[in-house]
């Protein structure tokens, strides 16, 4: 009788722990699709930003929020004034869809990780910050100080919300390695600086005046140096993963994706000065390449390098008690 009952509530358990876990993967699939769209939202967030620093058009609407005083200057578009006013649109869209998210976040509480709503109220303080830097921008003239702020906080915007999506999709995961952190944190960081360096460099006209006059040549040439750290980080990155090769079966795709970028940035970097920064298209592209290059860094970062089934294993040991 009592070996009965205890299988009785070994079965119950296991139901309950399929239970619990398929309730909880219904909301916590919600948050996963709606990171999606912040990552893809944010990057095209720093990527259109970039267009409007490199065609000038970063005053191109003088006042904030509105542009000319309405929401849509018909009477004023022109490619700046759209590159401006689309670039404020898709902020304005990136701070609801994280308001969003943060409501739902709340409202579900009970039913998601208790970190959740914390992680999402720093996303909501950040697009806060990030939408004074915005105004700022506007009101100080494009200080290059305010704009290099503005970009490291989208930067952490970015980061943050991958870090997110990456949590939620290791959950019952067993923790990531921590050498492997340590390999990939070195390029994630000098590229968020040399990131830095190239918003300061477009934004001070150090680029141009280095060109033209070989003169504030500093930061262009800081600017190339960090490539070869940067450069021997990520080669060191993809020996290891061969030589572990582990991790190379379970990361190949964004480890291509990460040895593409790398030389195609460096391209670009070259044609961007090659072409006297006269091309828009390459320093459009090299923005971009960086934003993806950040974004698969962060990825990694955060991702557990190696599968391991953590809810199938809960699962198998309560299906080995259940059968004993």
């Amino acid at each position: 009788m009592v070996f009965k009952s205890n299988l009785l509530c070994k079965k119950i358990g296991f139901i309950h722990l399929i239970n619990n876990q398929l309730y909880k993967s219904k909301y916590l699939t919600v948050f996963k699709r709606l990171g999606s769209h912040s990552v893809l939202a944010l990057i095209a967030l720093i990527v259109i930003g970039g267009a409007t620093r490199v065609m000038e058009a970063g005053l191109a609407c003088p006042d904030w929020p509105l542009c000319y005083g309405s929401f849509l200057p018909f009477n004023h578009m022109n490619l700046r004034v759209f590159l401006e006013w689309f670039h404020r649109l898709d902020a304005f869209l990136v701070g609801i869809l994280i308001l969003f998210k943060f409501a739902l976040s709340i409202i579900w509480k009970n039913e998601i990780p208790n970190w959740l709503p914390k992680t999402y109220s720093l996303l909501l303080f950040l697009v806060i910050v990030q939408g004074s830097f915005g105004a700022l921008t506007v009101i100080n003239l494009l200080d290059s100080y305010t704009v290099t702020g503005h970009l490291l906080i989208a930067f952490l915007l970015l980061i943050t919300t991958i870090s997110i999506n990456q949590n939620l999709e290791n959950d019952d995961l067993d923790e990531p390695l921590i050498w492997w952190r340590l390999l990939l944190f070195v390029p994630l960081s000098l590229s968020l600086i040399q990131s830095f360096i190239g918003v300061r460099l477009s934004s001070t006209w150090s680029a141009h005046i280095c060109l033209s006059f070989n003169k504030q040549c500093l930061i262009l040439n800081t600017h190339k140096l960090f490539a070869f750290p940067i450069a021997f980080s990520i080669l060191l990155i993809i020996a290891t993963s061969i030589y572990k090769r582990d991790l190379l079966n379970e990361n190949w795709k964004y480890l291509s994706a990460l040895f593409f970028l790398f030389f195609s940035q460096i391209a670009l970097g070259v044609l961007s000065l090659k072409t006297n920064l006269n091309e828009p298209i390459f320093i459009i592209g090299h923005q971009l390449n960086a934003s993806l290059f950040i974004a698969i860094l962060t990825t990694l970062f955060f991702k557990n390098p190696l599968t391991k089934i953590g809810l199938n294993h809960s699962l198998s040991s309560q299906m080995v008690d259940v059968n004993s």
